[in-house]
C-alpha cells in the first residue's frame, strides 16, 4: 500500500519487514522543527525551576506558602491541556504552538517582574505562573499532535525522540540557571531573557511545521465543530484506555522524578549525593531510552516493547525498594529510567493514531495522565508519613503492572485500506 505522492505506508504490527518510507523536504524541516519546540519547551521550564529557590528567597515566604504559589502553576496546566483540542481545532497546530508559547514566555515575565516586589510581589508570581503553566500545557499537546503528524509522515516511530529533545532542553535550561546563579544574576534578568529567547525561537521554527492540509487541522465540515470533536474524544473507549495507561506511565515517571533520590538515602541511610546520583541515573536512562527506543518500536511494534518497559520498569523499581545493597538500587534506578522511558510519549502517538481527531484525542488522553503528576506527589507522600518514603514507591508499582495490561490498547489503528477493502487504492 502506498500513500499519496508515492511514500509506503508501514506500521509494525501490519508489516515489519516493509520499507520505512524516505523523508521528503517538508517532513524533514518539520521533524527538525518539532525538535526546536521540544527543546525550547524544556528550556523554559527548566529556566523558571532552576530560580525557584532564589525566586523563595525573593518573596521572603515559607514551604507551605511556596507551595500554594506553585500550585498556580499546576492548576494553569490542567485547565490548559484540556482545552488544547479546542484550541487547535480553531486555531490550527502552528498557530497554537505559537501562541501558547508566547503565553508562557509573558507568565514568566510577569513572575519575573513579581520577584522584583519582594513580598508584595506574591499575587503577580501566582498569576504569572498561572499563565506559564496554561501556556504549557496547551503547547505540550500541540506540540505532541505536531509530532505525531510527523510520526505518520515518515513511517516510523519518533515521538519518544521529541520527548527526549525536551529533556536534553531541560539539562540546557538547568545548566544555563547554574551559571547565572554562580554569577549572582539576578533571577529577573535571567527569566526575561529566557522567555524572550523561547518567545523567538518558537515561531521561527513552527513556521516550518507540516502544513495543516498532511494534519488534518481541518478536517471535513461532517465531523463536527472543535467543541464537539473535543467532548467526543471523552467518550471514545480507546482513547480513555489509552488516557489510563499514560497515567499509570506518567504516575511511574512523576514518582521516580520526585521521590526517587530522597528515597534512596532514607530507606539506605546514605549520603545526599548518592540519592542525587541515582535521580541522575534514572534521568540519564530516560532520556537513552527516548532516544534509541524508536528503533525498537519499528521493529517489534508498540505493545510488545511496552510490555517489555513495563516489565522493565516494575524489576528496577523492586530492586530500588528490595535491593537491601545501595549499588543494587542504583542498578534498579537505570532499568526504571529504561522502563519508563516510552510509556507517556508512546501514548500520545498512539492517540494520535487517527489523524482527523488527533488534536481531541491527544488532548484527553494527555489531560488523563496529567492527573497523575497532579495526585502522584501528595499520594505518595502520605505513604511515605505512613511506611517510610522507599516502600511508598512501591504504589507505583500496581500502576506499572496495570500499564502492562492496558498496553493492548496503543495498538495501531487498522489502515483505511484495511477497514474499507472494497475501496480502489490510492493513486501513486
Amino acid at each position: 500500500m502506498t500513500r499519496p505522492g508515492g511514500r509506503q505506508a508501514a506500521r509494525p504490527e501490519d508489516d515489519p519487514a516493509a520499507p520505512v518510507p524516505a523523508e521528503d523536504a517538508a517532513v524533514r524541516r518539520a521533524k527538525n522543527a518539532v525538535y526546536i519546540v521540544f527543546v525550547s519547551a524544556g528550556f523554559i521550564y527548566a529556566s523558571w525551576a532552576s530560580r525557584i529557590p532564589q525566586i523563595r528567597a525573593e518573596l521572603r515566604v515559607g514551604p507551605g506558602a511556596l507551595g500554594l504559589v506553585l500550585l498556580c502553576g499546576a492548576v494553569g496546566s490542567t485547565l490548559g491541556t484540556p482545552l488544547s483540542g479546542l484550541l487547535i481545532g480553531w486555531l490550527g497546530q502552528l498557530r497554537t504552538v505559537v501562541a501558547m508559547a508566547w503565553a508562557a514566555a509573558a507568565g514568566l515575565i510577569v513572575v519575573a517582574a513579581g520577584c522584583r516586589l519582594g513580598p508584595g510581589g506574591i499575587p503577580e508570581v501566582a498569576a504569572g505562573l498561572f499563565m506559564f503553566g496554561f501556556g504549557n500545557g496547551a503547547w505540550d499537546v500541540a506540540m505532541n499532535v505536531q509530532g505525531a503528524a510527523v510520526e505518520r509522515e515518515l513511517g516510523r516511530a519518533i515521538l519518544p525522540r521529541f520527548h527526549a529533545g525536551w529533556s536534553i532542553g531541560t539539562v540546557a535550561g538547568a545548566g544555563v540557571g547554574a551559571v547565572m546563579v554562580a554569577l549572582h544574576v539576578p533571577v529577573t534578568a535571567h527569566l526575561i531573557a529566557a522567555a524572550l529567547a523561547v518567545a523567538v525561537a518558537v515561531p521561527a521554527a513552527a513556521r516550518r511545521f507540516l502544513p495543516a492540509a498532511r494534519t488534518a487541522d481541518h478536517p471535513d465540515p461532517g465531523s463536527g465543530t472543535p467543541r464537539r470533536r473535543a467532548l467526543a474524544a471523552w467518550t471514545d473507549p480507546r482513547t480513555l484506555l489509552i488516557g489510563v495507561f499514560v497515567l499509570c506511565m506518567a504516575f511511574t515517571e512523576g514518582t521516580g522524578n520526585d521521590w526517587l533520590s530522597l528515597g534512596v538515602i532514607d530507606g539506605y541511610h546514605t549520603v545526599a549525593v548518592l540519592g542525587t546520583l541515582a535521580f541522575a541515573l534514572f534521568l540519564a536512562a530516560m532520556t537513552v531510552g527516548r532516544w534509541f527506543g524508536p528503533g525498537f518500536i519499528d521493529r517489534y511494534g508498540r505493545v510488545r516493547v511496552l510490555r517489555i518497559c513495563c516489565a522493565t520498569a516494575l524489576a528496577g523499581l523492586l530492586m530500588i525498594v528490595f535491593g537491601g545493597f545501595l549499588p543494587v538500587a542504583l542498578a534498579g534506578a537505570i532499568l526504571m529510567g529504561l522502563g519508563t522511558s516510552l510509556g507517556f510519549p508512546v501514548g500520545l502517538s498512539a492517540a494520535a493514531d487517527d489523524p482527523r481527531n488527533a488534536a481531541p484525542r491527544v488532548s484527553t488522553a494527555a489531560s488523563i495522565g496529567y492527573l497523575a503528576f497532579l495526585g502522584g506527589p501528595p499520594a505518595v507522600g502520605f505513604l511515605g508519613d505512613q511506611v517510610g518514603v522507599l516502600r511508598s514507591i512501591t504504589a507505583a508499582g500496581v500502576l506499572i503492572a496495570a500499564a502492562f495490561f492496558l498496553a493492548r490498547f496503543t495498538r495501531p489503528l487498522p489502515r483505511p485500506a484495511e477497514q474499507q477493502p472494497s475501496d480502489p487504492a490510492p493513486a501513486g
